[in-house]
């Protein structure tokens, strides 16, 4: 999970799958969010988004920033980006064409190919984080649902 800073955006998605997948007993799927700048790195998340993941029980507190690098496009199979301007930052930073095709827009699990972003609650008040959590559950849902398909499917091989 990607977002410019990796306090608000990015750690919520992270918390949001990291339960989701706890709850569906997946061992498997490794869950982790960055950010394309330097802003935050070392730093817990912003504290509206720790509010705002604790009123729906999943506690991102202990989460510390880091920055996106070259070795997350080894280590994970998809990196889901918040919106275009994170796309381009780490869509330069990936290597060749396989590792650029596991770059995709988180809400384009939602609705296909229409390029929408996660709004930056970072300026705004309270209503932009809960906003921003249920656009990230309902991407999510769909995430755990192809995992769940996955790992199904590679249990029948």
């Amino acid at each position: 999970m990607v977002c410019l800073g990796n306090i608000c955006r990015s750690p919520l998605a992270e918390g949001i799958l990291r339960d989701k997948v706890a709850k569906a007993n997946l061992t498997t799927p490794q869950v982790d969010s960055a950010g394309t700048a330097p802003y935050h790195i070392g730093e817990n998340p912003d504290k509206r988004s720790i509010l705002n993941a604790h009123k729906h029980g999943i506690d991102i507190s202990k989460h510390i920033g880091r920055q996106l690098n070259r070795t997350d496009f080894q280590t994970y199979d998809r990196i889901y980006v918040m919106d275009e301007s994170n796309y381009g930052n780490a869509i330069e930073l990936a290597g060749d064409d396989s590792e650029k095709e596991k770059l995709k827009l988180i809400l384009d699990e939602l609705n296909p190919g229409m390029g929408q972003s996660v709004p930056d609650p970072y300026y705004g008040g309270e209503d932009g984080f809960e906003e921003v959590f249920q656009l990230l559950d309902k991407a999510c849902d769909v995430i755990l649902n192809e995992l769940v398909n996955t790992i199904r499917d590679q249990k029948k091989i």
